[in-house]
């Protein structure tokens, strides 16, 4: 049986944004909607489990399969369906608006019907998010204007966690996090980061992440980044003077022992002997 909760917003006109309707479900086992057409935006926010939403337009069918911490909006007018998974149904909660605002929200966060996937930036934007909207599907006797406000606060946040890299072709998402893993080691190898900070920053299982990595790459994701790491220092050695000291640091590694054990380990030879032979 499913657990679920329904409001309708109150008769009050607000033109910037306003609600039309709201709620939460925990839904059972392949429980579908549509396919249908809404009036308007309609925006879900998946708080656990699975599921598959699906567009429909004059070019075909998109399917995309969704999980914990992703959101999807349908637009005005727009042919979609969406089921739970069967053996992992999802728990979801959602906002119908619309407004003159809405357009603008949405094209800053970079939401179109070719592209109706929400991937939030960090853990703490998604918590806020979820924050945001379950606020105002439990607190339906506040005033119109305390909803609003949050309504408003649920869009800053929705802002605020938007990430400008997004591709996710044809549903599958292992190519979308296997680009977001590569472009965040290329922003940050010189920082002490590790396996962990790399996966929490994607919002995703350690294993889960590394598992599809290795999968796709055939090399861990440890092994990768020390690699992607040692090839900078490669090219500092090669083409600078700069200490062995502080180049290892500017690779991550601020012990310069483990540094050069590890250099060795990749190539054969110490960073020193390597500068010996490859110095441009």
């Amino acid at each position: 049986m499913e657990d679920l909760v329904f409001n309708i917003f109150k008769n009050d006109v607000y033109i910037d944004l306003t609600l039309y309707q709201y709620g939460w479900q925990q839904c059972t086992k392949l429980h579908s909607c549509g396919p249908r057409k809404k009036n308007h935006f309609l925006f879900h926010y998946i708080i656990s489990g699975k599921g598959s939403f699906k567009t429909k337009d004059n070019f075909g069918e998109k399917v995309y399969n969704l999980e914990k911490d992703m959101g999807f909006i349908i637009f005005p007018e727009q042919v979609t369906s969406y089921f739970a998974d069967e053996n992992d149904p999802w728990e979801y909660v959602w906002l119908e608006f619309d407004g003159i605002k809405a357009v603008e929200i949405l094209n800053i966060i970079k939401l179109t019907k070719d592209y109706p996937i929400y991937i939030p930036k960090c853990k703490e934007t998604s918590q806020n998010i979820k924050d945001e909207m379950l606020y105002i599907v439990n607190n339906s006797l506040e005033s119109s204007l305390n909803l609003i406000a949050h309504l408003y606060l649920f869009f800053d946040y929705l802002v605020k966690g938007s990430n400008p890299k997004k591709d996710i072709i044809g549903g599958t998402l292992k190519d979308f996090y296997i680009r977001e893993v590569i472009a965040f080691i290329e922003q940050n190898y010189q920082n002490d980061i590790k396996v962990e900070d790399i996966a929490n920053w994607c919002n995703l299982n350690r294993s889960y992440l590394t598992k599809i990595f290795k999968k796709d790459k055939n090399i861990s994701l440890q092994q990768f980044l020390i690699k992607y790491r040692m090839s900078k220092a490669c090219e500092k050695l090669k083409l600078t003077s700069l200490p062995i000291k502080d180049i290892s640091e500017s690779v991550g590694y601020y012990n310069q022992l483990n540094f050069s054990r590890t250099f060795k380990n990749e190539f054969g030879i110490s960073p020193s002997e390597y500068r010996l032979k490859n110095k441009v």
